[in-house]
């Protein structure tokens, strides 16, 4: 069996990763989260500091860091915000991408960018019409000459409006699944434009945008495999990048155990600390214990991954878990605190709204319990 206690290597990865956040992003981030602000400058620094770059290979200028240290990187810079994650986390799950999937030539064009020449990576598949269903995508891509011609629109691209890079997902071939082929597309080009920048419910230092493709002409060498492999090509990535959602998940969950200890222990009512009775004691003693499930399912999809063996089962598994307790334990913790939980005097409302997301993305909590059935009893239906 896989062991997946992480290595002391590993948890000083975390360790940086706690400091930047507490120094870079902790003092700002209750302003950032009001304004809905993308703090880009932030990015330089954790360039600089090699987080940008830790699934990269060493040969373009990464750490080539492994899948446990990215979870404890994430897990951490999840516990002060957990925008600032998902930037992390999508960045790192295209150029690990890139790094297994890409040609040379797209290796030696993105990779040392995106590790070391502060560049932030995108991800576009969803659309209007294709979420869950991604074998519904219509975008689509045609072959002319040397070139493919894009044309289409794709809906909630994380990145997408600071990307220098984004990988997305069109149509080359028939209906369904297929007829799918994956690119990495330079942002700069004529004819890719941001639509729309997506007001949310929580993250808000995530930066989400709607993109435009109207005749944007690529070269055929920004094509991610072979022709109509984009989408296997896109089921591998976010069966990787699950592993990134359960630890951001885990660091909500973190961030919430963390602030409601504490409140406990500070917040006197009928002449005792709130923590001395049982209904709030209880609920800290399930969230600690469901932390510690979370952070042992995740480290675990992480040592599979990094070991070469079958993950995505373990990966849909964490992150089903990791993501329902944030969730839960995210509205625990704003019951705790009681009226002050419900005012932004306290991180635990934003901790609140940014969990719920950890449900929906990279695969929602229903398609992670069918991945996890149709291993147990295959397809039924087929």
């Amino acid at each position: 069996m896989t062991p997946f206690e992480p290595t002391e290597d590993q948890r000083a990865i975390g360790a940086l990763a706690r400091e930047i956040a507490a120094r870079e992003i902790a003092p700002h981030i209750a302003g950032w989260d009001r304004e809905h602000t993308f703090p880009r400058a932030l990015y330089t620094k954790l360039n600089a500091a090699g987080l940008m770059g830790l699934l990269v290979p060493e040969a373009y200028g990464g750490s080539a860091a492994d899948y446990v240290s990215y979870a404890l990187m994430i897990e951490e810079v999840a516990r002060v915000d957990a925008g600032t994650a998902t930037t992390l986390s999508v960045h790192s799950m295209i150029c690990n991408a890139i790094a297994k999937l890409g040609n040379d030539e797209q290796r030696e064009r993105w990779l040392e960018r995106l590790a070391t020449g502060d560049a932030i990576a995108g991800f576009a598949l969803t659309e209007p019409d294709a979420g869950s269903d991604a074998a519904a995508i219509r975008s689509r891509a045609v072959r002319d000459g040397d070139s493919y011609v894009l044309d289409g629109r794709k809906q909630w691209c994380t990145n997408g409006g600071h990307a220098a890079v984004v990988m997305a997902m069109f149509r080359t071939g028939d209906a369904g699944s297929k007829g799918i082929s994956a690119f990495l597309i330079d942002m700069s080009l004529p004819g890719v434009e941001v639509e729309k920048v997506t007001e949310k419910l929580g993250i808000h230092t995530s930066n989400t945008v709607d993109l435009a493709f109207s005749g944007a002409r690529v070269p055929a060498a920004a094509l991610m495999g072979a022709e109509e492999s984009g989408l296997a090509s896109a089921l591998t990535t976010l069966a990787a990048g699950r592993i990134g959602i359960a630890a951001q998940a885990t660091g909500i969950l973190a961030a919430c155990l963390d602030a409601s200890v504490k409140f406990a222990k500070e917040r006197v009512a009928f002449g005792r600390p709130i923590g001395a009775f049982e209904g709030i004691a209880f609920k800290l003693a399930q969230m600690s214990t469901d932390l510690e499930g979370a952070r042992l399912l995740t480290y675990r999809a992480a040592a599979l991954c990094d070991a070469g063996e079958p993950f995505a089962i373990e990966a849909s598994k964490a992150k089903l878990f990791a993501s329902t307790a944030a969730r839960v334990h995210a509205s625990e913790a704003v019951q705790i605190h009681g009226g002050y939980g419900y005012t932004t005097e306290f991180p635990v409302e934003r901790y609140y709204r940014d969990a719920k997301i950890t449900e929906i993305y990279e695969g929602t909590s229903e398609i992670q319990q069918l991945i996890i059935a149709r291993d147990l009893v295959g397809r039924l239906d087929a």
